[in-house]
């Protein structure tokens, strides 16, 4: 019987033994595409205890370089061979948008978790199309609507929930930025739709995913109008007005040739029949025509400040958002149980949007 005890014993304890070892074991993570987002992603993904980056893809010899001299990461300058020679849990995909649906599927062919910059793809299509192969694997799949995970947005889409503005009925969402301030030879991709450029796909998405976010996708889309400033073959601003079935209506203005923005800033403001949100990414003004007792918001004016709220990141990179959203992405795979946010298919709603202000341009826009 003492024998029997102590065999059970011994394994009992390495069976903890092991099992404690898988829960150390770290998903290995490969970024595709190694600019400015990706080296950004690279930064703050690194910083997560339960992630271990095993290798990077450019096609720059001078990143691949670097990255050999003075890191431990393995490069490559092809994503195939990435997948062929890699044995990975998940991937960061950065690479300009018309390479994201042949990795994403990839990736999917191969098991792998994807986190991908907006936007999706470049039609609502593929989008879907990626958004059924992840479901269906039941892999986790999510695209960098930085927004959805910034703590003022996040309190914003609250204070809707709890009819602190009553019932909704009309907004405006802004996004600003100084991105394109002058003429080029229209040889960059950002003068390039089919490569993802032009000031709707590129940045309006952010404005588009946001009103989803916050109201809802709308059911039609009116009044759109392209403007060039000072891109060859693209919009550097766009204008547009969203309809709903229930009476609510929106405007969407965003202009990337605004040289009074030093950086992108996203503005919603929200008209509803008890008050009005105006709010940006470090702030929020909220005016009741009442006292909201449950919210304790006074009658008139009130002021609510990203420091009032915001929850703290082990790592600050751009702003808690950035952080916020890789952790949630890491957080969605290692429990299975937590809801997966801005998916494949928010993504694929964005891109509806998108296709459908192209269409009423094209079709009623030109003058």
């Amino acid at each position: 019987i003492l024998i029997l005890v102590f065999s059970f014993s011994i394994f009992f304890y390495l069976y903890l033994a092991l099992k404690c070892m898988k829960m150390q074991d770290k998903l290995k993570i490969a970024i595709i595409g190694f600019g400015r987002m990706g080296i950004t992603h690279f930064s703050i993904i690194n910083s997560h205890p339960s992630v271990e980056i095993v290798a990077v893809v450019d096609t720059s010899s001078t990143i691949t370089g670097l990255l050999k001299k003075y890191t431990n990461t393995k490069s490559y300058d092809d994503f195939v061979k990435l997948f062929e020679n890699e044995t990975l849990d998940a991937v960061i995909i950065c690479t300009p948008p018309k390479l994201h649906y042949p990795i994403a599927m990839l990736a999917a062919e191969s098991n792998v978790h994807v986190f991908l910059e907006k936007p999706c793809t470049l039609n609502e299509e593929k989008a879907s199309d990626l958004s059924n192969v992840f479901d269906n694997k039941k892999l986790v799949n999510q695209v960098g609507y930085v927004n959805r995970f910034n703590d003022i947005f996040i309190e914003v889409k609250r204070l809707i929930n709890k009819c602190s503005i009553g019932d909704l009925i009309s907004f405006k969402s802004e996004m600003y930025s100084g991105t394109i301030l002058k003429s080029d030879s229209g040889s960059s991709w950002r003068d390039s739709r089919e490569s993802g450029g032009g000031a709707t796909i590129d940045m309006a998405a952010h404005a588009i995913d946001l009103v989803n976010y916050l109201i809802g996708k709308p059911d039609k889309i009116t009044g759109s109008n392209l403007t060039k400033i000072f891109s060859s073959n693209v919009e550097d601003a766009v204008n547009a007005t969203f309809l709903y079935s229930n009476g609510i209506t929106g405007t969407l203005n965003v202009n990337w040739s605004d040289e009074s923005y030093r950086k992108p800033t996203n503005k919603i403001e929200i008209f509803g029949s008890k008050g009005k949100i105006v709010a940006d990414q470090h702030g929020i003004k909220i005016f009741c025509k009442e006292k909201f007792e449950p919210e304790n918001l006074i009658k008139g004016w009130n002021t609510i400040y990203i420091t009032d709220i915001f929850k703290s990141v082990p790592f600050y990179v751009r702003g808690n958002e950035f952080t916020s959203q890789l952790y949630h992405f890491i957080e969605s795979i290692i429990d299975k149980q937590k809801l997966n946010k801005c998916t494949f298919k928010d993504a694929a709603d964005t891109l509806n949007v998108i296709e459908q202000i192209f269409e009423d341009y094209k079709t009623n826009g030109k003058i």
